[in-house]
C-alpha cells in the first residue's frame, strides 16, 4: 500500500507525466508577456507621486570646458512654485569630495562642482511642485563660465595639450586602478596591453598584410521607457525607487555619498521598459539620493528623452589593425591600436577597454599580437556599458581585417575563417582555453540558412547583389557574484528572491524555470520578487550577459538545497535515508516501500501548520586569473565565452545608395537554452539592434554639442527595414559548469552584423567601407571614389 501523508490525495501520475511543466529546455512564454503588450505592468514612471513630492528640473552647462565662475538662481526661485535651488556648489560643501562618484573612477559629480566638462553637465538642481515648473525655472538660471580649451576628441586628447581632469582619482570598487592614483597630465585614463610573440617580426616575414583603421561612432540606447527616479528620507533611512540595472551597487554609491551604513539604504526597482547598459551605474540615482538626504524632501526626477542623450553613450572607437598571413595563408600576426572616446568621464570604461581588447584579435588561431587598448577622457557626453561592451567595435575591426586578407589571398571569406576558428581546447590569444564555443556550428549554420554557395543573382544595372559573414567572440563578465534565495510555500508554490533585474530579458521566467527544474515543480507556480535591497540578497550587476549563467547557478544551487531539505523532511518522517528518496512532479516518493507524500503535505506535517515556508539561501561566485602585468594575458580571464556568427545576403541600389536586407541569418552557441523561445527572441533582437548600428545610429558632435538628440533627427530602423527573411539558429554546446548547460545570449548575435553587412557591401560594389553606419550618402561616396580614384578619401 502506498502511504499518503494526512489530508494528501492519491495523484494521478500519469496525467502529471504528460503535462507540460515548462522547466528547462521547455518553450514557455515571458510571465509578463500579455502585461508588457497591454501596457497594464507598472513602469517605475507609472507610480503615484504622494503630497509633498517635489519634481527636480535640471540646468546644463552650454559650454564644454569651462571653470563655473558664478550660478545665478535668483530669477529661478522668484518662480512661483519652485521650492528650492541647489547647486554642485551646496552639495559640496556638504558631502565634500563624496559628490564625485562612478564605478571605475570617482570622477562624476551630481552637479557640477568647479568645472563643467561636457555641453549638457548637470549644472543646478530645480525643486518645483510640478515638473513644467522645475524645468522652466531651470531655464532661468544664468551661469557664467571662464573658458578653458575643450578637448573634442580622441586626437584632441592624445595631443595633450588640455586635460580633461587634473589627475586620475581611481574609485574603491576596482582594486586594480588604485596604482592610477594621483597620475597627472594624461587624458588616458586606463591602457591594456596583450602581447604574444613577436608580432612585428611576424608582419615583417609574412607574405600577406592587410591594414585597416576602423571607426565606429557614440550611439544612443533609446530605450522605450525613460529613466526616472525617486528618493526619500524614511525614519533615517534613504529610500529609492529607480530604473537600475544595479541596484547593489547603486545601494553602495548611495551609502559611501551620504556616508551612511548600507542598511541606511535602501533601493527599489520596478520591470524596466529596455536598457541596453543606459540604466546601470550612476545616472539620476546620486543626485535624487543627495537632493532627498540634504533638503529633507521626496524628489523625483524624470528623464526627458533629450536628457537621456546628455545621461550616457556608447563609446566612440577607432581601431587601427593589420592582419598577416603567411605563404600557406595561416595568420601569424594581428596587431590592434584600440582608441576609445569615453567622454568626460570614465564610467566603466577602462574595464570595457580592456574586456574588449583582449578579443580584439578575434576568435581565430593566430601566432603573434599586440594589441592596445585605451580608455580616453573627451569635453562630451560620458559613454558607458552598451549592450556588447565595447566588443561590436573591436569585431568590426578584426572581421573587417579577415575578411580583407581572405579576398587578397583569393579565399573564400566564410571558408578562410573557418579554417582558422579556434575550437575546443585551443588556447585564445589572450591565454584563456577555449570550452564551449562552438563557432564552427555557429558560422556553418548561419552560411548554410543564407544559401552561401548558391549563385548571387545578377545585377540589373541598379541593384546588385552581395553576402557577407562574419563571427563574434566575448567574454562574460568575471569574476562577479550572484546570490538567491528560496521559500517554498505551503501550498506547493515558491518564492525566488534574487536582485537581477528583468529588462525585457525574461530572466524572471527563465529562472522560475531552473527552480522548476529541479524540484520538479511548474515554472509557472514559482513568482520572482522584484530587486529591492532591503529583501533580495546581493548580486553584482545584471549586465554582460552573465545572469543566466551566474545568478542561474545560484538559483540551481537553492533549488538543489530546499529538494535536500524536503527529502530529508520526508527522510525523517518515514525513518528512511535520504538518499533513498527522489523527488517528481507528485512530490517526494520511496519506491521500494511505496512511500508518497506532496509537498504541501511535508511542510504541514514538518511545522504543524498550514501557511508554513521552508527558506534556502545559496551563493556563487565566479573567479578569474587577473591579467600579466607585462603581456596582458590571463589562464582564466572569463567564466565562459560567448559564441555567435551572422551571414546575410542583400542588394545595394547604386543610384541612391540604399541598401535592403534579402536574409539575414544570426547563431548564437547558447550552451543550454532555458527557454528555446525566450532565446530566438534575444538572438533576434540583438542582430536588429545590431542593424540599427550598422546603417543608422550615430551621435552627432559640433565641437562637444549634439546636433541629433532628439527622436526627429535620430535615425532608427523601423519596422521596413528589417531582412526580408531573418532565421535565429540556437547552437547548444553544453558548458561543464553553467546551469543545465547554459549561458548567456543577449549580446551574441549584436557583434558579427555590422562586419558581415560591411563584407556583403563589398561583395556587391566592390567597396570597403570601414566607417559605420553605412549610410546611403556613404555607400555614394565610396562608389564614386571607387569610380574616380582622384577623389578618394571624402
Amino acid at each position: 500500500m502506498t502511504e499518503v501523508l494526512p489530508d494528501a490525495q492519491p495523484a494521478d501520475t500519469r496525467q502529471a507525466e504528460t503535462e507540460p511543466r515548462y522547466g528547462v529546455g521547455e518553450r514557455r512564454k515571458r510571465f509578463d508577456a500579455l502585461g508588457r503588450v497591454r501596457g497594464t505592468i507598472r513602469y517605475t514612471g507609472d507610480e503615484a507621486n504622494p503630497p509633498g513630492t517635489a519634481f527636480v528640473g535640471v540646468h546644463r552647462s552650454t559650454a564644454p570646458h569651462a571653470r563655473i565662475v558664478a550660478v545665478h538662481t535668483e530669477d529661478a526661485l522668484a518662480v512661483e512654485g519652485v521650492l528650492a535651488v541647489v547647486t554642485g556648489r551646496d552639495l559640496y560643501e556638504v558631502l565634500g569630495d563624496r559628490i564625485y562618484t562612478g564605478p571605475a573612477f570617482a570622477d562624476q559629480p551630481c552637479l557640477a562642482v568647479d568645472k563643467t566638462r561636457f555641453v549638457g553637465e548637470a549644472i543646478a538642481a530645480v525643486l518645483a511642485t510640478d515638473p513644467d515648473t522645475a524645468r522652466a525655472a531651470a531655464d532661468e538660471i544664468a551661469v557664467e563660465y571662464e573658458e578653458l580649451p575643450p578637448v573634442y576628441d580622441i586626437d584632441d586628447a592624445l595631443r595633450g595639450e588640455a586635460f580633461v581632469h587634473e589627475e586620475l582619482r581611481p574609485s574603491s570598487v576596482f582594486a586594480d586602478l588604485a596604482h592610477l592614483r594621483g597620475v597627472r597630465g594624461t587624458n588616458v585614463n586606463y591602457e591594456y596591453r596583450q602581447i604574444l610573440g613577436d608580432a612585428a617580426a611576424e608582419h615583417e616575414r609574412a607574405a600577406t598584410t592587410v591594414t585597416a583603421t576602423t571607426w565606429a561612432p557614440p550611439t544612443h540606447h533609446v530605450p522605450i521607457e525613460l529613466p526616472s527616479t525617486s528618493a526619500w528620507v524614511d525614519s533615517g533611512r534613504l529610500e529609492m525607487l529607480s530604473t537600475t540595472q544595479t541596484p547593489s551597487y547603486v545601494r553602495q554609491t548611495v551609502s559611501d555619498l551620504l556616508d551612511i551604513p548600507l542598511s541606511q539604504v535602501r533601493i527599489m526597482t520596478r520591470p524596466l521598459g529596455g536598457s541596453f547598459g543606459c540604466k546601470m551605474y550612476d545616472r539620476l540615482e546620486p543626485l535624487a539620493a543627495a537632493l532627498a538626504w540634504t533638503t529633507g524632501r521626496r524628489v523625483r526626477i524624470d528623464a526627458t528623452r533629450e536628457d537621456a542623450f546628455l545621461l550616457t553613450t556608447r563609446h566612440g572607437a577607432r581601431v587601427t589593425g593589420s592582419m598577416s598571413a603567411d605563404a600557406d595563408g595561416n595568420i601569424v600576426a594581428v596587431t590592434s591600436d584600440v582608441r576609445y572616446d569615453t567622454g568626460a568621464f570614465a564610467d566603466v570604461g577602462p574595464r570595457i577597454a580592456a574586456k574588449s581588447g583582449l578579443v580584439a584579435p578575434g576568435p581565430y588561431r593566430i601566432a603573434a599580437v599586440d594589441v592596445r587598448s585605451r580608455c580616453i577622457y573627451t569635453n562630451k557626453v560620458s559613454a558607458g556599458p552598451f549592450r556588447g561592451f565595447g566588443v561590436p567595435q573591436v569585431t568590426w575591426s578584426h572581421e573587417t581585417l579577415i575578411d580583407e586578407l581572405a579576398r587578397e589571398l583569393g579565399e573564400d571569406p566564410y571558408r578562410f575563417r573557418r579554417r582558422h576558428l579556434l575550437r575546443e581546447g585551443d588556447i585564445a590569444t589572450v591565454g584563456t582555453k577555449m570550452h564551449s564555443a562552438d563557432f564552427l556550428t555557429c558560422i556553418d549554420e548561419v552560411t548554410r540558412a543564407v544559401g552561401w554557395d548558391d549563385p548571387t543573382p545578377e545585377g540589373d544595372g541598379r541593384w546588385v547583389h552581395g553576402k557577407g559573414v562574419a563571427v563574434g567572440m566575448k567574454a562574460v563578465l568575471t569574476p562577479t557574484i550572484a546570490n538567491a534565495t528560496l521559500n517554498l510555500n505551503q501550498d506547493g508554490s515558491a518564492t525566488l528572491l534574487i536582485s537581477t533585474v528583468d529588462m525585457g530579458q525574461g530572466s524572471d521566467t527563465i529562472m522560475s524555470q531552473i527552480v522548476g527544474e529541479v524540484l520538479s515543480l511548474d515554472s509557472r507556480r514559482i513568482h520572482v520578487v522584484r530587486a529591492d535591497t532591503d529583501a533580495t540578497p546581493y548580486d553584482t550587476i545584471t549586465a554582460g550577459s552573465r545572469s543566466t549563467y551566474h545568478t542561474g547557478n545560484a538559483v540551481r544551487l537553492v533549488a538543489e538545497a530546499m529538494r535536500n531539505k524536503l527529502l530529508g523532511f520526508a527522510a525523517e518522517r518515514w525513518g528512511v535515508p535520504a538518499e533513498e528518496l527522489v523527488l517528481d512532479a507528485q512530490g517526494v516518493v520511496h519506491e521500494a516501500k511505496e512511500l508518497r507524500g506532496s509537498l504541501s503535505d511535508l511542510v504541514r506535517a514538518k511545522f504543524g501548520a498550514r501557511g508554513a515556508t521552508v527558506t534556502t539561501a545559496e551563493n556563487f561566485t565566479s573567479w578569474w586569473v587577473p591579467y600579466d602585468h607585462d603581456t596582458g594575458l590571463s589562464e582564466k580571464v572569463t567564466e565562459h565565452w560567448f559564441a555567435g556568427a551572422a551571414a546575410v545576403r542583400l542588394a545595394v541600389d547604386i543610384w541612391t545608395g540604399r541598401i535592403r536586407t534579402q536574409h539575414l541569418a544570426i547563431a548564437g552557441d547558447v550552451g543550454r537554452a532555458i527557454n528555446p523561445t525566450l532565446v530566438e527572441q534575444q538572438l533576434t533582437g540583438a542582430a536588429i539592434m545590431g542593424i540599427g548600428h550598422t546603417l543608422f545610429d550615430e551621435m552627432v558632435f559640433d565641437q562637444g554639442q549634439i546636433t541629433n538628440a532628439t527622436m526627429l533627427d535620430y535615425q532608427l530602423p523601423s519596422i521596413k527595414d528589417l531582412p526580408e527573411k531573418l532565421t535565429p539558429v540556437i547552437v547548444e554546446s553544453a558548458h561543464r559548469d553553467g546551469p543545465f548547460g547554459a549561458k548567456g545570449v543577449g549580446e551574441t548575435t549584436i557583434l558579427p552584423i555590422a562586419p558581415a553587412y560591411a563584407g556583403a557591401v563589398r561583395d556587391a560594389c566592390g567597396v570597403r567601407i570601414t566607417t559605420l553606419p553605412l549610410t546611403p550618402e556613404r555607400v555614394l561616396n565610396h562608389l564614386a571614389d571607387a569610380a574616380d580614384p582622384g577623389k578618394a578619401g571624402r
